[in-house]
């Protein structure tokens, strides 16, 4: 894999020419800087800029009265390769919280079709109504020990409005939720972004992990996309890594209040 050549279609395709997440979500461009709206419980952040020391502190203040203008807390989606060099301080600066460094790590769908089932007495499931929702809800908090009602919202607005580009999973232990999952695809590119994954402790390096993963490639796999794509924390990267998947950057979500 070019990992050069993927870093550029990945801006290009996810970021530059990003498209709204939701029919009442919208995304603007402005300024040399890409913004999305979301709609009703959607996400709201700057996901690309092309910036440089000249006018980076003004386009920044801009994003800071578009969003508090609307009310909304937003995140500035920041990638390791973003300059000028020193925006991550910049936005420090203009009252943004760095949230904690994840690495973008891109796999070739093609090569996680194997036949990955999750272990005895775990099946998964594809969630497509309200409680099935609630059990992907229930094994989030307990991989992640927070409150997942951020995820009910997102996942059921999902599936009211663009349910054919959402995969929602839950993988159950008998009828006990263990770890859940989602896939997100966007028309016209080549990404789909795999995301969740946290599976709970009792459960964690055996397999579960991987056969979501598995399941997840096989639907990108049918419906021609080309790469997968996770923005990884400390402890997913070298399981990633085990599987094939390639670092390309870094990415910071740097977070502001209303």
């Amino acid at each position: 894999m070019d990992l050069a050549a993927v870093l550029a279609l990945y801006d290009r395709d996810m970021r530059e020419g990003a498209r709204p997440e939701s029919p009442d979500a919208r995304v603007e461009r402005t300024g040399g800087v890409v913004r999305h709206i979301g709609g009703e419980g959607g996400w709201n952040g700057v996901l690309w800029s092309d910036l440089d020391a000249g006018n980076a502190d003004a386009a920044i203040a801009a994003q800071v009265a578009r969003f508090t203008g609307l009310g909304r807390e937003f995140e500035w989606k920041l990638h390791g390769h973003d300059r000028p060099a020193d925006l991550g301080r910049r936005l420090v600066a203009a009252g943004f919280t760095a949230d904690p460094e994840e690495t973008l790590m891109i796999g070739e769908t093609a090569d996680q079709l194997l036949d990955a089932e999750p272990p005895d007495g775990v099946r998964i499931v594809p969630v497509t109504d309200r409680a099935g929702v609630d059990l992907m809800v229930e094994a989030n908090e307990r991989a992640f020990g927070r409150d997942g009602a951020w995820l009910r919202d997102l996942v059921l607005a999902r599936l009211a409005t663009d349910p054919d580009g959402i995969v929602a999973l839950v993988a159950l232990a008998g009828d006990v939720p263990v770890s859940s999952a989602r896939m997100e695809m966007i028309p016209g590119t080549r990404f789909a972004g795999l995301w969740g994954g946290g599976t709970a402790e009792e459960w964690r390096g055996r397999g579960v992990y991987r056969a979501l993963i598995a399941y997840r490639a096989r639907v990108a796999a049918e419906r021609g996309y080309r790469y997968l794509q996770v923005d990884a924390s400390d402890q997913s990267r070298p399981i990633l890594e085990r599987l094939g998947f390639a670092a390309l950057t870094t990415t910071t979500p740097y977070v502001h209040g209303v």
